[in-house]
C-alpha cells in the first residue's frame, strides 16, 4: 500500500459538510486472479439529528480514529450498503456493540461466518430510524444491489460502486491505465463499470429509475467509495456517468 494510490491522511474523519465526513482508508486488491486491481477504500459518517451516527461502508477502525468517532456522538447504525463491501463490519461491531448492522441484500451468502451476529436487511426504501434525515435508494441487482443514501441537509449522495472513478496518476503503470479506461472507472470519465453494468442487464429499467431518483434528488456532491469523488454538481456528473443507461 503506497499513499501515492490513495487520499492521505488515512483513517482520519475529513469534514464535507455540515454533520457529514468522510474517511479515506488503505488500498485493497480485487478482481480475477489476474489481474487483481488496487482500489483506495472511503467509507462516510452521518450524524443524523437525534445526534447518533450512520457509519457507511466501514473500513479498518484505528485507535485514533476511533477517538475521533467517539467525539463526534454514539455509533447507532453500520452500514453494509453491497454485498462486497462488509468486511470491516465485524471490527466495528465488536467497538460498538450497542450499534445496530444493517446489510445489503445477499452480504450474508457472501460473507458466510464472517457475520455472525444479530443484522437487518434493508429489503426496502423507507421505514428506517434515519428516514427524517437520510433518503435511502435501491438499485436493484440480479447479482448485487446497492443501497444508496442521500443526506438531505448537505445534499450528498452516498454512492458504492455505482461509480468508480480513479485518478490516472494514482494507478500507476500505463498497462494498468488502459484497464481501467476498458473497464469505464478512469478519470474524469469514471462510471459504473462495465463488468457491473452486465449484472443488472435484466435490471435495467430498476437501475435506470433509481438513477432518475437520484438525479431529481438534484445532489450538490457525491462521494464514492472508490477514487475521486465529486464535490460539486453532483446531477450533472450522474448524468454523465450514466449517460450509457439514460440515452
Amino acid at each position: 500500500m503506497t499513499s501515492q494510490k490513495t487520499y492521505p491522511p488515512l483513517n482520519r474523519l475529513k469534514p464535507i459538510a455540515d454533520n457529514i465526513w468522510i474517511v479515506d482508508g488503505p488500498t485493497i486488491r480485487f478482481g480475477l486472479p489476474w489481474p487483481k486491481l488496487t482500489f483506495p477504500t472511503r467509507m462516510t459518517v452521518i450524524r443524523l439529528a437525534d445526534g447518533g451516527l450512520m457509519v457507511h461502508s466501514p473500513t479498518p477502525l484505528t485507535p485514533e480514529l476511533r477517538r475521533e468517532i467517539d467525539s463526534l456522538g454514539p455509533v447507532r447504525h453500520l452500514i453494509g450498503p453491497n454485498r462486497i463491501h462488509y468486511w470491516w463490519l465485524p471490527d466495528w461491531k465488536a467497538a460498538f456493540p450497542d450499534a445496530d448492522v444493517w446489510l445489503a441484500p445477499r452480504i450474508r451468502e457472501q460473507a458466510g461466518t464472517r457475520i455472525d451476529f444479530v443484522a437487518f436487511e434493508i429489503e426496502a426504501e423507507s421505514g428506517f430510524p434515519w428516514d427524517g434525515d437520510v433518503e435511502t435508494i435501491l438499485a436493484s441487482g440480479d447479482f448485487m444491489t446497492e443501497v444508496d443514501f442521500f443526506h438531505r441537509e448537505s445534499r450528498t449522495l452516498v454512492l458504492t460502486d455505482l461509480i468508480e472513478n480513479f485518478e490516472p496518476e494514482k494507478v500507476g503503470s500505463w498497462p494498468m491505465r488502459f484497464l481501467y479506461r476498458l473497464g469505464g472507472v478512469l478519470h474524469p470519465h469514471g462510471s459504473m463499470p462495465r463488468d457491473m453494468r452486465r449484472t443488472y442487464r435484466g435490471e435495467q429499467a430498476t437501475l435506470k429509475a433509481a438513477v432518475e431518483r437520484m438525479i431529481a434528488l438534484d445532489p450538490e456532491r457525491v462521494i464514492l467509495a472508490h477514487g475521486r469523488w465529486y464535490e460539486r454538481d453532483g446531477a450533472a456528473e450522474l448524468r454523465r456517468a450514466f449517460s450509457w443507461l439514460l440515452g
